[in-house]
C-alpha cells in the first residue's frame, strides 16, 4: 500500500516535503475527466468553425504543405499518413488513415475533401486498399477551408512536441459543420450532423448575414432539411422537420427512391436508384435473404410463427433479387414481382416495411461551439456562431493584408526617396564605414528602409524603376485605403463577406440530391378483416383463436393432461395480454393467434418470457377497454389497454411489485361498474366506490386497496355494478360453495379504500368474488 501512496502523491505533485496527499477518488475523478475533455475536444466533436475534428484537420493542412493541391500530381496516402504521424498527430497510423479515406468517400460526405486514386472502399462496407497502395490529393472544394491559412487568419500552437505549429482552426469560406456534416461518440455525449446542400446553406448564411433578426422559421425556407450524398426521400412532415433543427436532436424517416420499368408481355420490374444513409444494396439483399430464408433463433426449437407468416406473405409477392450496381450506376438493385398483377404500391411498401429501404436518419447537432464548449445547438445558432468566426477571420485577413501593403509602402518610399540621388547613395556606401546609419541620416531613412536599399541590385535603382516604383505606389496607396475603408465600415465588410460566398456558392454549388416529400411511414401491419372470434387459452398457456362467438365451452379438445384456462369473445382487431409474476405485460394481436384446428401454439413461442417468470393471467379485448390491475399486496390502479401494449416481445414493465408479491387477475371494468370489491385471505370484504382508485396510464404501483394484516394477501379485487357480487370459497365436507350478495347484503361491507373491510356472515372459505 506504501508503494501505491507514493505513486499517486508522485502524481498529485508531492515530493515528500509537505505536500498535499491525493486520494485515490480524487486521483481518479481528475484523470477520468481529464480523458472525457481529451476526447471530446481532440478527437470526437468537430467545430462549428470550420467543420472538422483535430484529425481531419492535421491530415488536410499536412496535405496542404505537401503541396499536394486538386492540381498537383497524388502521392501516396502512406506519406500523407507518415507526414501527419510524424509531424502532427501522435496515434495510431489507422486512425489517420480511416479518417483519410472517409474525407475522399464521395457516398459518407456531401462534398469530399480528398481526391483518392485506387481502392477507397465502396457503401457495400468493402474496406479501402492499404495506404501503400492507394493515392490521394486535395478536390478543388479544399481550397475553401486552406486558402486564407497563410494570411493570418487563424491562430497556431505548438504541436505535441513543439517542433511544428499547426493551426487550432481552418479558415473556413463555408460552414463545412453542415455541409459534410459529422458522425461521433465522446465521453458522455455523441453526434450525428448530416450533410446538406451547399448552395441552401449559403443562401442562409447570406439572409441571416443581411438580417440578424432573422427567425428559425425564415431560416427553414432556405434550409428545408439535410442533403444525403446518396440521395433518398425524407417523409418526416416539414412542420417535425423544423421542430428537429430548433431543438439540435431528433430523428427523420428516409425512404429509398425508386422507378418502375415496364418490360415486354406487361411484365415490369421495381428499380432502387437512391438508397437512405447508411443503407447498401448488400445490406437490402442480405435482409431479404434472412426474411425468405429464416434461420431459427437462439434458444428456440423451430421457427416462430412470425418468422413463418414473414416469409409466406414475402415469397408470395416477390420472385427474385438482383443488384446490377456498378459503374454506370452506382446504386441499382432491380425487384421483380411475383405477377405482372400484383400492385405496384403495395408491392414497394412490403419492401420498405421490413428492410431498411425505409429506416431513420437520427440528428444530434452536438459540436464544439466558438466559445470552446461542447453543446448541442439549434440551426440558428450554428449558422449565427459561423458568421462570427467568418466576419473575424476576414477581418485578421484584412489587417494581415494591410500590414503588408503598408510594410511594401514603405520600402518603396525608401526607394524613392533615393532614386534622384544615385551618386550620393553610392559614395556614401563606398566611403562610410557604416553605411547604414549614413544613409539613414542623409536621406531620412527608417531602418528598414536603409536595410532595403544596401540589399537591392544597383540595376534597381535605375531611372528605368521610378515609373515602375510610383505606379505600384499608387496601386497599393489605393489598396491601402481600400482595406482601411473594409475595416473601418462594417457595411462595407457584410457587402464583401456575402459577395464571397455567393461566388464560392456559384462555383462548388449542386443541385439538391434529396428529396424532401412527406409520405406515410410504410407499415408492417397486414390489414386484417374485422370479424367476431374467440380466444381459448389452456392452463398450460396453449392458444388459439376460433371464428365466431357463442361456442361450447364443452366442444374445445386439449393435449393430454391439459385444460381450459377460460375463453374470451373478442374480435380479430383486439389485442390479447400476457400478465408475467414480474409485472410485465406482453402483448400479442388477436390476428396473430393461430386458428382452432389444432391445439394451437404455446404462448411462450408469441411472446420473450424473461427467465425465472411464469405466466399467470390473460385477458383478450379492444384496445380501449379499461381494466382493474392489483396485487396480492393490496395495491392497485386502473389502465386502459392501449395504455399495456408494446412493440416489443420482451413486453412492457408496467406493475411495480415487491419481492413476493404476484399480481391478480385482471378486472374488466365495465360501464355500469360504480364500486370495487377486495377480498383478503382470512374473508374480510370490502366494498368502495370506483372513482376512489387512480387511473395510470404509465402503469405502477397504484394506491392501497385494502388494508392487510401481517403476512396476509388479497385475494381478488373486481370493479362490480349495483347487482352485487358472489363470493364462491369451500364450505362444509370440502365442497365448493357460493353465497350471492345483493346491494343491501353488501351495505355491511361498504367503507372507504385502505380500510380493513368487514367478515364475511357466511361461513365458507372465501377463494374468489365474481359481479352478479
Amino acid at each position: 500500500m506504501s508503494e501505491q501512496a507514493n505513486l499517486f502523491d508522485e502524481a498529485a505533485g508531492d515530493n515528500g516535503e509537505g505536500g498535499e496527499t491525493l486520494t485515490l477518488a480524487s486521483f481518479a475523478e481528475r484523470a477520468y475527466l481529464d480523458y472525457a475533455i481529451s476526447v471530446v475536444k481532440g478527437r470526437a466533436l468537430p467545430d462549428v468553425s470550420d467543420g472538422q475534428k483535430p484529425v481531419q484537420r492535421r491530415i488536410l493542412y499536412s496535405m496542404n504543405e505537401l503541396g499536394l493541391t486538386s492540381t498537383s500530381k497524388p502521392r501516396k496516402s502512406a506519406t500523407v499518413v507518415g507526414d501527419v504521424l510524424g509531424k502532427l498527430h501522435p496515434h495510431g497510423d489507422q486512425s489517420v488513415y480511416d479518417a483519410m479515406v472517409r474525407m475522399a468517400q464521395n457516398f459518407s460526405l456531401r462534398y469530399p475533401l480528398i481526391d483518392g486514386q485506387g481502392n477507397f472502399g465502396s457503401r457495400d462496407g468493402d474496406g479501402a486498399a492499404a495506404m501503400r497502395y492507394t493515392e490521394a490529393r486535395l478536390t478543388p472544394i479544399s481550397k475553401l477551408l486552406l486558402d486564407e491559412i497563410d494570411l493570418g487568419t487563424v491562430d497556431f500552437q505548438p504541436n505535441y512536441d513543439g517542433s511544428y505549429e499547426e493551426p487550432t482552426l481552418l479558415p473556413g469560406r463555408l460552414p463545412f459543420v453542415l455541409l459534410n456534416g459529422a458522425s461521433g461518440i465522446a465521453v458522455g455525449m455523441a453526434t450525428e450532423i448530416p450533410s446538406h446542400n451547399l448552395s441552401e446553406v449559403a443562401k442562409a448564411a447570406v439572409a441571416l448575414i443581411r438580417n440578424p433578426g432573422l427567425k428559425h422559421s425564415e431560416l427553414m425556407a432556405f434550409i428545408p432539411g439535410p442533403d444525403f450524398p446518396g440521395g433518398g426521400q425524407i417523409i418526416t412532415p416539414t412542420s417535425a422537420i423544423a421542430d428537429i433543427y430548433a431543438s439540435g436532436r431528433g430523428s427523420m424517416k428516409v425512404r429509398a427512391r425508386w422507378k418502375i420499368e415496364e418490360l415486354a408481355r406487361g411484365q415490369w420490374q421495381a428499380v432502387i436508384t437512391e438508397l437512405p444513409p447508411g443503407t447498401s444494396s448488400q445490406k437490402v439483399l442480405e435482409e431479404i435473404e434472412e426474411i425468405t430464408n429464416p434461420k431459427i433463433k437462439m434458444g428456440k426449437k423451430s421457427l416462430s410463427p412470425e418468422q413463418i407468416s414473414l416469409k409466406q406473405v414475402i415469397l408470395s409477392v416477390l420472385d427474385r433479387v438482383r443488384d446490377e450496381s456498378g459503374k454506370d450506376a452506382p446504386v441499382r438493385l432491380v425487384l421483380e414481382p411475383k405477377s405482372k398483377n400484383q400492385d405496384q404500391t403495395e408491392f414497394m411498401q412490403m419492401l420498405l416495411a421490413h428492410t431498411s429501404l425505409e429506416t431513420s436518419a437520427s440528428m444530434n447537432l452536438v459540436m464544439i461551439g466558438g466559445d470552446g464548449r461542447p453543446r448541442q445547438k439549434g440551426l440558428l445558432e450554428i449558422l449565427s456562431e459561423w458568421i462570427a468566426f467568418r466576419f473575424i477571420t476576414v477581418t485578421r485577413r484584412t489587417q494581415y493584408k494591410l500590414k503588408k501593403v503598408d510594410d511594401r509602402i514603405h520600402i518603396l518610399e525608401g526607394r524613392e526617396a533615393v532614386l534622384l540621388n544615385i551618386d550620393e547613395v553610392i559614395k556614401i556606401i563606398r566611403e562610410a564605414d557604416e553605411p547604414k546609419p549614413a544613409l539613414m541620416q542623409a536621406f531620412r531613412l527608417s531602418d528598414r528602409q536603409a536595410e532595403d536599399i544596401l540589399e537591392i541590385r544597383l540595376r534597381q535603382l535605375a531611372r528605368l524603376e521610378a515609373l515602375k516604383i510610383q505606379q505600384e505606389l499608387a496601386e497599393l496607396r489605393s489598396e491601402k485605403t481600400a482595406l482601411q475603408d473594409l475595416l473601418n465600415d462594417a457595411a462595407a465588410m457584410k457587402k464583401c463577406i456575402i459577395k464571397e460566398i455567393e461566388a464560392d456558392a456559384k462555383q462548388y454549388g449542386d443541385a439538391r440530391r434529396t428529396l424532401i416529400e412527406e409520405a406515410q411511414r410504410a407499415s408492417t401491419e397486414q390489414k386484417v378483416i374485422d370479424e367476431p372470434v374467440t380466444v381459448v387459452i389452456s392452463e398450460k398457456g396453449w392458444v388459439r383463436a376460433r371464428t365466431g362467438h357463442d361456442h361450447d365451452a364443452a366442444q374445445f379438445s386439449f393435449k393430454a393432461g391439459d385444460s381450459l384456462y377460460g375463453t374470451f369473445e373478442c374480435r380479430t382487431v383486439d389485442t390479447m395480454l400476457v400478465f408475467g409474476s414480474n409485472g410485465r405485460v406482453y402483448s400479442v394481436p388477436v390476428s396473430a393467434l393461430p386458428g382452432a384446428r389444432g391445439d394451437g401454439v404455446p404462448i411462450t413461442t408469441l411472446i420473450d418470457l424473461a427467465s425465472g417468470t411464469r405466466i399467470l393471467h390473460y385477458f383478450a379485448g379492444p384496445a380501449e377497454s379499461t381494466l382493474l390491475l392489483a396485487s396480492t399486496a393490496g395495491y392497485g390502479f386502473t389502465a386502459k389497454v392501449s395504455d399495456m401494449i408494446g412493440r416489443m416481445k420482451a413486453g412492457k414493465a408496467f406493475m411495480t411489485l415487491e419481492e413476493g408479491d404476484e399480481p391478480l387477475a385482471p378486472t374488466l371494468v365495465a360501464d355500469d361498474a360504480s364500486a370495487v370489491a377486495c377480498l383478503s385471505e382470512k374473508g374480510r370484504l370490502l366494498v368502495f366506490g370506483l372513482t376512489e382508485i387512480k387511473s395510470l396510464s404509465s402503469g405502477g404501483r397504484g394506491v392501497t386497496l385494502m388494508e392487510l394484516e401481517d403476512k396476509e394477501t388479497l385475494l381478488a379485487a373486481k370493479a362490480i355494478s349495483q347487482k352485487g357480487v358472489k363470493v364462491s370459497g369451500i364450505g362444509r365436507a370440502a365442497k365448493p360453495q357460493e353465497v350471492n350478495l345483493s346491494a343491501t347484503s353488501l351495505a355491511l361491507h361498504i367503507g372507504k379504500r385502505a380500510r380493513k373491510g368487514k367478515a364475511l356472515e357466511s361461513k365458507i372459505k372465501a377463494v374468489e368474488i365474481h359481479r352478479l
